[in-house]
């Protein structure tokens, strides 16, 4: 009898060190846009009462133009954070031992359905494909291929504008890691484009990363992306929404090794953060609305990490819940535990609390 307590007792031990050992993942993350200054007190309120009990150690706040920017304020949304609501949101992160990361979409999503983001608006000569009108009402498919725009990585303007605005980001938020983004772009090196046109697609788009990473480094900031653009999406069958139909997979062979890797899929866990690891990158695996399948992931990740090699093992480092709206849908759905639109638990705030339990 004693024995078989005793094999119980240690079974009990070790299912309770493999539940608690997610807290040994590197990251821990949650990304999400950037509050509007009216949501600030709420949000801060949230990084302290909700991230910091689930050892959430990284913040990725999408801010793009909602920031009041000194160094290009013709780029300023209308209504958009103070350096004091910056100051604000860094505070209650450093006291909760989180690292915040400010993203900025470069190259692609310059445009969202039928409305031009403040970049190519203010200056549409950076515009990738100027000869695309943005539709009154937004359809997909349509005829121009158009999702999002994206600005010309080779005109001889562009880069000293978008990096006056990361500089000045990472500034405000104190923070030694930017988020460019770099997800889902469809327009690249088109070929009625006076500078691209004719070039390889996975160059262009590795010059870009190159050079932005190279800019951070500099100043001694780490690059972060999303990984879509450098998988293959036929081979895979992924598809071209989180991988690649446009030839820049093969940009993975051509960047730098210090890039992080935010490795996204919402439909299925697919493995793909071995293939990043195994090119040598560090890689963060990024659910959204589905706990099945983030949960699986959560596994995929443990297991990645418990059974690999030492080279491999610390470039697996973790998971990232990501949000795609902005703060107050996702606190009222998170509060209230909003079902989805379909009555099941496909939402966001489900998900992060499966993953990342408080």
């Amino acid at each position: 009898m004693k024995c078989i307590l005793f094999i119980v007792l240690i079974a009990l031990n070790f299912s309770a060190r493999s539940q608690s050992s997610d807290s040994s993942f590197p990251v821990r993350g949650f990304c999400i846009g950037s509050p509007r200054p009216a949501e600030v007190p709420r949000f801060v309120e949230f990084i302290r009462q909700e991230l910091v009990p689930r050892k959430i150690n990284v913040l990725v706040l999408r801010v793009d133009f909602n920031y009041q920017y000194k160094s290009h304020p013709e780029l300023r949304d209308t209504i958009a954070l103070s350096a004091k609501d910056v100051n604000d949101m860094v505070q209650a992160c450093r006291d909760g031992g989180i690292r915040i990361i400010p993203q900025i979409n470069l190259l692609g999503h310059q445009s969202w359905a039928s409305t031009t983001y403040n970049l190519l608006k203010v200056y549409p000569q950076f515009d990738e494909t100027p000869w695309v009108k943005m539709p009154a009402k937004y359809e997909w498919p349509n005829k121009d291929s158009l999702y999002c725009k994206s600005y010309c990585p080779l005109h001889p303007q562009v880069h000293k504008i978008v990096f006056d605005l990361v500089d000045e980001i990472c500034d405000a938020f104190q923070t030694n890691a930017f988020h460019a983004g770099m997800d889902e772009v469809f327009y690249l090196g088109d070929d009625k484009c006076p500078r691209c046109k004719g070039k390889n697609k996975a160059m262009l788009f590795a010059g870009e990363l190159n050079k932005i990473s190279q800019h951070l480094k500099n100043k001694d900031r780490e690059l972060w992306i999303w990984g879509d653009r450098l998988i293959d999406g036929r081979t895979t069958g992924i598809g071209m929404w989180e991988a690649s139909y446009n030839n820049t997979e093969a940009a993975i062979d051509m960047i730098s090794k210090d890039v992080v890797i935010c490795d996204w899929h919402y439909e299925r866990p697919d493995k793909t953060a071995v293939y990043f690891a195994m090119k040598g990158f560090k890689v963060i695996t990024c659910p959204w609305r589905t706990p099945e399948i983030a949960v699986q992931q959560f596994k995929d990740m443990q297991e990645f990490r418990s059974h690999s090699t030492p080279e491999m093992k610390d470039r697996f480092l973790g998971m990232m819940q990501t949000v795609w709206s902005g703060v107050s849908p996702f606190l009222d759905g998170f509060y209230q535990d909003k079902p989805a639109a379909d009555n099941t638990n496909k939402t966001p705030w489900a998900n992060f609390k499966a993953i990342f339990p408080k």
